[in-house]
């Protein structure tokens, strides 16, 4: 299925020169979104995965599904404040602002495999900065996808020869 066709391409946006990627067009058609998941977990399933985590927000309609999926646990990546329990967070940029991450300091067990799922690659802060979290608590990043990669921002380089995977590239 050629999965770009179902995503909406929203010009200037957040700021001017940005050419938004909009998957919500692809999340409210069900048999789309449900081939999108599935693909997803066809790219990734020779891993060996205790754990997904997504960052949030996006991250969580990628991730989530993605876990169930595949019968692994999710786990959410949150924007600080956002966890009632005792937190890690690390502070990263993004393509178009800053923004800082929070994972419960008792969500991975030293050693567990851990996948991150999310809907974009773009500059790579988000995706560091998640591999960075789970790291510290001992996880093992096994993998990262994602629904869509931009490939002109040069985000793999901060994967760190971590394995990735893109289920559409711009």
């Amino acid at each position: 299925m050629d999965f770009k066709k179902h995503v909406r391409v929203i010009e200037d946006f957040p700021q001017e020169g940005i050419h938004f990627k909009d998957i919500t067009t692809i999340l409210k058609n069900g048999p789309v979104y449900r081939e999108v998941i599935e693909s997803m977990r066809q790219m990734v399933k020779h891993l060996d995965v205790d754990l997904i985590a997504g960052p949030e927000a996006r991250g969580f309609v990628v991730g989530a599904p993605l876990a169930y999926a595949m019968g692994a646990g999710f786990l959410p990546i949150r924007k600080s404040g956002k966890l009632p329990g005792e937190t890690i967070e690390a502070s990263y940029s993004l393509e178009y602002g800053k923004d800082k991450l929070a994972m419960h300091k008792d969500a991975i067990q030293p050693g567990q495999k851990v996948l991150i799922a999310d809907d974009l690659l773009a500059t790579g802060g988000t995706i560091a900065t998640s591999i960075d979290l789970v790291k510290q608590l001992g996880g093992e990043v096994v993998g990262a996808a994602f629904m869509i990669e931009l490939t002109y921002l040069n985000g793999k380089e901060k994967l760190n020869g971590i394995e990735n995977f893109s289920l559409m590239k711009y």
